[in-house]
């Protein structure tokens, strides 16, 4: 009997925990579990290094907002010169301005050497950490009194290992679109593959279109460029591990279990876009029953600065919701700094400025940097110098001047044979010498160069309209915003498909500046009349995409007589099976309309549609590609060739580069003011003249 009881008493006792339990969950506000991870990054994708007796650089790492960091581990992969004097040799380390670890580099034979310290967690900042590894590297004997420096011998390697291990606990998403969009964007979350976006198999066009919109904003705020986004269809095997997902779909497409999550809600003539959780997994579902309120949903969501207000679970769509973006607008004078920005030490120091430029602008002539600033007045102006650098090229240098200290500047025009597209960095380079330094202990705080908030860029811009991948991601996009663009999807579109679509889209996010322009999908049957006015994407082979199949005559690639294969052309030979595993991207003068273009991305298979892709889906890839006709296997091989015919470069005339340039076209129109002025008293004087001769004439006459 007694045992009866226990029993019974302990099912009861589990019963009621379990059901506090259940309870406990239900109202819990935050989604998932936490637990402590590490994430590393490195400092720079290429070695660096540290030259002279003083000298350093700055590197950045990002901590996410929604990370309580543990520890950050700073890992430091050097080489020091043979030469270095280790005992009176050092660097240093800071973390957003200030000092926390010193340390003697290591000489030896060992093709690296490898620091880690740990950063005071007071130092760290929520989101950008600046570190800056300061090098003072000797070479001579301390009995070696007033040496004068060697540079060359003066050297830290500092290697593309290099980098920070961030030990975190991460919080679970709150039910909040805003908190889902910084987790879904997170670094941890792109780099651990752990996001995507889900559409239906059978997407219809307005799904794919909300869906790139979507995309392209988060494309925008994903900070690991190399990563991308993935997109799949609804598939439960695709969509497994995932910890957040984006699921985008008319309402009567939408799976059965997310209507249910999603409740009673009204989608007939609005859209909703609603935090849920199935299971484990939060899901941002983005539906309405009106094809035309769920794309303009998706570009809420490529909004990103009203995507980040969204504090709320649910956001309603209506018409009267306002998503535009605000217009880009391409300014002609832009500042360098806004407070100015000190740079202090002996010998190199620079400071560098990156300059927002829409991808197909490209700098046109008469463009100019302005360059305000002021130095210290104890420097050797017989070697002091400063230079002007875009994107590490020298443009123009100056020897400072002890009577314009306090007052200095700098103009130079910006060489049109650099040839600068889209956005570009401006490094002020200083070298600030002293004189008899070889005898004096170098100071931190001395000597010093100013920039100050007056130095500006005066940019003139032209539209870059080559089709070549040069100047990808022109012509999908201009001034920042979709050209009217249209995709022409496969018939039959599988995994791979829908993976070449986000690859692509992944890259033009990155690229665009808002949500404007027009992303329009079709299928391959669509007619000629509705591809006339867009600059066409189509996706597919010979035999699953009918714009391919139909203009395979203009290709660069073609496609031999059963479409099963690449043929070999003026560029290429290729064997009749390698042709069938090969993927192409092609970039053509659009069949449809003159002065539009259309790129073609196609395999034998849609495997290979995929592999073509993966070269326009982040700039590390897109680096490797040139000219307008490219193939590429699995193997790795990428063979790029440029099939159009180059035109000779027409030299502007005489007349439009004057009027670009504004001073000369004011001295000219000064020196016809001034010529006019003389012949004006030239023709008063000859008439004055001619009276009075003939004045003088009737005189003699009397």
């Amino acid at each position: 009997m007694n045992k009866r009881w226990i029993v019974v008493g302990m099912t009861c006792l589990s019963l009621l925990f379990g059901q506090l339990g259940q309870a406990s969950a239900a109202v819990a506000p935050a989604m998932g579990s936490a637990q402590l991870s590490t994430y590393e990054e490195t400092f720079s994708s290429a070695d660096t290094s540290l030259s002279g007796i003083m000298s350093s650089r700055q590197f950045n790492f990002q901590t996410e907002e929604y990370w309580k960091v543990d520890e950050v581990k700073i890992h430091v992969d050097y080489k020091a010169s043979p030469l270095t004097k280790r005992e009176r040799s050092s660097v240093t380390l800071s973390l957003n301005g200030k000092k926390f670890h010193s340390f003697r580099p290591d000489v030896s034979d060992d093709p690296k050497r490898r620091l880690t310290v740990s950063v005071p967690k007071e130092l760290l900042v929520k989101g950008n950490n600046t570190l800056t590894i300061e090098g003072y590297i000797v070479t001579t004997d301390a009995n070696q009194i007033c040496m004068p420096s060697e540079k060359r011998d003066n050297w830290l390697q500092l290697f593309a290992t290099s980098g920070a291990s961030i030990r975190y606990t991460s919080e679970a998403i709150k039910p909040s679109i805003r908190d889902f969009n910084r987790h879904f964007t997170g670094m941890d979350t792109v780099s651990d593959e752990r996001n995507a976006i889900a559409i239906p198999k059978s997407s219809k066009p307005a799904e794919l279109e909300a869906a790139v919109y979507a995309l392209s904003g988060f494309a925008k705020q994903n900070r690991l460029k190399q990563k991308q986004i993935p997109m799949y269809a609804f598939d439960a095997d695709a969509l497994k591990g995932k910890t957040a997902v984006v699921a985008v779909a008319l309402y009567d497409q939408l799976p059965a279990a997310w209507k249910s999550e999603l409740g009673n809600v009204d989608v007939a003539q609005a859209a909703v876009i609603r935090v849920i959780r199935t299971g484990t997994q939060p899901t941002l579902v983005v539906t309405s029953q009106d094809p035309a309120m769920l794309v303009k949903a998706g570009r809420l969501l490529a909004n990103q600065e009203l995507v980040k207000q969204l504090d709320g679970d649910t956001k309603m769509v209506s018409d009267n919701t306002d998503v535009a973006t605000p217009e880009v607008t391409i300014s002609r004078d832009m500042k360098l700094t806004d407070n100015g920005d000190k740079l202090k030490g002996w010998m190199h120091q620079e400071k560098s400025y990156f300059i927002s430029l829409p991808a197909n602008r490209t700098i046109a002539e008469a463009s100019k940097i302005h360059l305000d600033m002021r130095y210290a007045t104890n420097l050797d102006f017989d070697r002091s110098m400063v230079t002007v650098l875009i994107n590490n090229t020298p443009i123009g240098s100056k020897k400072l001047n002890m009577d314009l200290a306090n007052k200095d500047t700098l103009t130079l025009p910006i060489p049109k044979n650099l040839d600068v597209t889209g956005n570009f960095t401006v490094t002020v380079a200083f070298d600030l010498e002293l004189r008899n330094v070889v005898c004096m202990e170098p100071q931190d705080e001395m000597p010093w160069a100013f920039i100050t908030k007056d130095s500006v860029l005066q940019l003139k811009t032209k539209d870059k309209t080559e089709l070549l991948f040069d100047s990808y991601p022109n012509p999908f996009l201009r001034d920042g915003s979709f050209n009217q663009v249209a995709v022409v999807m496969p018939k039959n579109p599988d995994m791979y498909t829908y993976q070449s679509l986000a690859n692509v889209f992944n890259l033009l996010g990155q690229y665009a500046e808002g949500n404007a322009g027009e992303v329009r999908f079709f299928e391959d049957s669509a007619a000629a009349s509705d591809l006339k006015a867009h600059n066409v994407i189509a996706i597919g082979s010979y035999n699953n995409n009918k714009v391919i199949r139909d203009n395979n005559d203009k290709l660069y690639f073609k496609y031999g007589a059963n479409g099963e294969g690449f043929a070999s052309n003026e560029k290429m030979s290729v064997d009749a099976d390698y042709g069938k595993r090969l993927g192409t991207l092609q970039l053509i003068e659009s069949p449809f309309e003159a002065g539009r273009g259309l790129l073609a991305i196609s395999g034998p298979s849609t495997e290979y549609d995929y592999l073509a892709s993966k070269l326009l889906a982040s700039d590390n890839a897109k680096w490797r590609i040139y000219g307008d006709g490219v193939a590429t296997n699995k193997d790795g091989d990428v063979h790029a060739f440029r099939f159009k015919k180059q035109a000779e470069q027409q030299s502007s005339s005489i007349v439009e580069q004057v009027l670009q340039r504004g001073d000369v076209l004011g001295f000219m129109v000064a020196a016809m003011l001034i010529g006019l002025l003389v012949l004006v008293s030239l023709i008063f004087m000859i008439r004055k003249y001619r009276k009075k001769r003939g004045a003088g004439d009737e005189t003699e006459s009397k």
